[in-house]
């Protein structure tokens, strides 16, 4: 099989490459607490999904000084 006759130039290959870039994943707005989640997921602030309690959320307790 032939081989390449010459080296193909960075910017030839950065051109080609240019495509393969990390896409920013689609956020939402939740509509009970307004947190920015991720779409067709359960809200990880409030537990809710679709405007019902899906999940029973823990909050963290305050330390006593």
């Amino acid at each position: 099989m032939p081989n390449p006759f010459r080296k193909h130039s960075h910017s030839r290959g950065a051109k080609r490459r240019s495509a393969n870039r990390l896409k920013a994943r689609g956020t939402t707005l939740c509509a009970n607490c307004n947190e920015p989640i991720l779409s067709h997921r359960v809200c990880p602030s409030c537990g809710y999904y679709r405007g019902k309690p899906a999940l029973i959320v823990k909050t963290k307790k305050e330390k006593k000084a």
